[in-house]
């Protein structure tokens, strides 16, 4: 099925509609994001919101109006008083009263008298705008509104303020506003008529109307009927997506494994510690998706350290035993490399065949490897997304990890490639997700959660400390390296940018380098990977003591024995990186100690961040708090990773209406999973007004 007819309006260019150049076009276009090669539509424009409203309903006498009050005042012109010759400085005044008072209209740099055409002498007018004082007189600068009094109409009482860009003004935007919501059809209902009586709330057009040209300031906040409205459509649209998407994903039918339980029992055996009582339960629910006979599309959460490789090992022991083969795929070849470092013995051991393929490696080498995959011997292959690339033929593939989700989408989820299509999926992410951002992102997905760190990892001491503590830290480090121990030293940026006075790297470690000499090296997100590889090589061998790094550390690097880690700026830092750079430590035996340093006054949000920081190590209780500092769009890297950031909810003020639209879009397909009939034609109008339409072509027919 195609776009319905009745959305046209709200998908034409902007460019079509009256009083829209080819530079206001362009700048739209920017602005709003386009896709390359579009123009920005019409729907940019309706789904762009106000941030707040003026409300100029105040119509009082000049007596009444009180210093920083918008008011609106109908006036009598006086006289002009313009500057005199040469001294621009000085404002053009307009004189006025009413029957109560006087007033004074100030202009600076009112060029070609087009103030005594706007406000003649001996007219009236109504002018509105926010009242000042000067010498003891009420005085407008700059009105932001000047019109006849028969066109009193025309002058906007509430007024939605919208986020501008430069050489956009807010009258321009205010007239295309108007044009697009006159234009908005009156689409199909996709929300139930007994909730929308429930919950008070208008159509969709009428909720776009009370948004964008509301009769009172209450009818455009956030928490107003339409505003709520329109951020449960929007969430709507997105459940609705995800629903489809695991359908589509769980409906390849996958296979019903039988298990024996030797290999995982022999894996069991070999490991040097035994599975804490998460990760017993993960295992116990991946076993249960893997013996049914949907496809399992499951989500690993657990903090740094929580022991999620442990957890894809017995998975993947227990797919052995159906007879079948898994892969697990990292980011990077360097958390592959460490995957399977972590993973060769235990395999060994317990008489799997694992081996690691990456793209660096030998052309003999890589043939031998490809054949034992392509034979069966080989049960557990670890790679990057390499290994979906042609050329690797699997005997019999069942089970895919994918670790790291951030980078791994929904798209992503979905082209796994015709060799990872019909397998099960374990994505594992060591970024604990707050519950509304796994219904967001991943609500096509169940979830296991790994809460407690396993047995012997060590508190971390948490301090914070201004830079300009510097020098006590270099000593008070000094004597800890002379005493064995490892540090990190991690700084945000690599080369000097203007405009952050921020000690890169490269000055840190030249610093560091007169006090440590060659016990310090430096690895940074410029380097080539082999030279990345090759200093983090000599520092997990405890030949360098001191390892200065951008956050290229920030995911998956292990040494036990480095006890000690820096943030410099550790103001410029999320809390999610503040989180996860901490987790580099605290892996061995030694105490460990995590040393904030933040240069100059804090603001509010930092001192929070920090303050959350250092009062716990509860990975899901941190990503919450993110979440309330920051909005939700940053939590995940979302911004650049394609996923849902979102336009008409504000997660703070909407959150308990994502609940609602996931229930609700997972109770109508299964009443209707082909959305056929009227509710179907509905909920699909929706998935195009938000364009989801990535997810028409998996509706099911019938």
């Amino acid at each position: 099925m195609s776009r319905p007819e009745s959305l046209s309006p709200l998908f034409r260019s902007l460019h079509s509609i009256k009083g829209v150049g080819d530079k206001l076009a362009a700048l739209l276009t920017r602005f709003f994001g386009a896709p390359e090669g579009q123009d920005a539509i019409a729907l940019d424009i309706l789904m762009h919101m106000p941030s707040g409203v003026v409300d100029r309903r105040r119509q009082v006498g000049i007596a009444e109006a009180y210093l920083n009050q918008i008011v609106t005042l109908k006036l009598h012109v006086d006289r002009h008083q313009p500057p005199p010759r040469g001294k621009e400085h000085i404002p053009h005044r307009v004189f006025a009263h009413d029957e109560t008072g006087d007033v004074q209209l100030v202009f600076f740099r009112a060029q070609g008298g087009w103030v005594e055409r706007a406000l003649p002498i001996g007219e009236e007018r109504y002018v509105s705008g926010t009242i000042g004082f000067f010498n003891g007189e009420k005085q407008i600068t700059h009105p932001d509104y000047i019109v006849e009094p028969d066109k009193f109409a025309s002058l906007p009482l509430v007024e939605p303020v919208y986020p501008l860009t430069q050489g956009l003004s807010s009258k321009a935007l205010a007239k295309l506003v108007r044009q697009v919501v006159d234009s908005v059809p009156d689409l199909p209902e996709w929300i139930d008529a007994g909730t929308l009586r429930q919950r008070q709330w208008p159509s969709f057009a009428a909720a776009m109307r009370m948004v964008h040209l509301p009769d009172a300031p209450g009818e455009a906040e956030l928490w107003a009927p339409a505003r709520q409205r329109l951020a449960y459509d929007e969430y709507f649209a997105g459940q609705l997506t995800l629903q489809l998407i695991r359908s589509t994903m769980v409906a390849d039918r996958g296979i019903a494994r039988v298990f024996s339980g030797q290999i995982t029992e022999s894996v069991r055996k070999v490991l040097p510690f035994s599975l804490t009582q998460g990760q017993l339960a993960a295992v116990d629910e991946i076993r249960a998706d893997l013996a049914s006979p949907d496809r399992m599309s499951r989500l690993l959460q657990g903090d740094v350290g929580a022991g999620k490789t442990v957890v894809a090992l017995m998975a993947m022991a227990a797919m052995a035993e159906s007879g079948a083969q898994s892969a697990l795929m990292a980011p990077t070849e360097l958390l592959a490399a460490q995957h399977y470092k972590t993973l060769k013995p235990l395999c060994d051991l317990a008489g799997l065949g694992c081996e690691l393929l990456t793209g660096k490696m030998p052309a003999a080498e890589r043939r031998a490897k490809l054949a034992g995959i392509a034979s069966g011997a080989t049960t557990i292959v670890v790679g990057t997304h390499a290994l979906f690339q042609s050329g690797v033929d699997f005997h019999n593939l069942g089970l895919t990890v994918v670790d790291e989700q951030h980078r791994f989408g929904v798209h992503q989820r979905l082209a796994l490639s015709d060799k990872g299509k019909h397998t099960d999926l374990l994505v594992m992410t060591a970024t604990p997700i707050p519950r509304t951002l796994v219904l967001t992102h991943f609500g096509d997905m169940a979830v296991s959660i790994l809460r407690e760190k396993p047995k012997g990892r060590q508190p971390i001491d948490t301090a914070v400390l201004s830079i300009g503590e510097y020098d006590r830290v270099v000593a008070r480090l000094k004597a800890r390296l002379d005493d064995g121990a490892q540090a990190f030293w991690v700084c945000p940026l690599v080369e000097e940018s203007e405009h952050l006075d921020v000690v890169a790297a490269e000055d840190r470690f030249a610093e560091l380098a007169k006090v440590f000499g060659d016990q310090v090296a430096l690895v940074h997100g410029r380097m080539s990977a082999a030279a990345k590889q090759e200093v983090m090589g000599r520092f997990a061998a405890n030949e360098v003591k001191l390892l200065v790094a951008t956050t290229v550390i920030e995911v998956g690097v292990d040494v036990p024995n480095a006890s000690i880690m820096i943030i410099e700026h550790a103001e410029r830092f999320g809390l999610a990186q503040l989180h996860q750079l901490r987790g580099r430590v605290g892996r061995g035996s030694a105490r460990s100690s995590c040393l904030l340093l933040y240069k100059g006054n804090l603001s509010q949000t930092a001192q929070a961040r920090l303050d959350t920081i250092k009062s716990t190590e509860d990975g899901f209780e941190i990503a919450e708090r993110d979440l309330e500092l920051r909005g939700q769009g940053d939590v995940l890297g979302t911004r650049q990773s394609g996923m849902p950031g979102y336009r008409l909810a504000v997660p703070d003020v909407h959150r308990h209406l994502l609940d609602f639209a996931h229930d609700d879009a997972k109770a109508l397909l299964t009443r209707n999973p082909g959305l056929t009939g009227e509710d179907g034609e509905a909920a699909r109008t929706a998935l195009y007004l938000f364009r989801k339409d990535l997810a028409i072509p998996l509706i099911r027919a019938g």
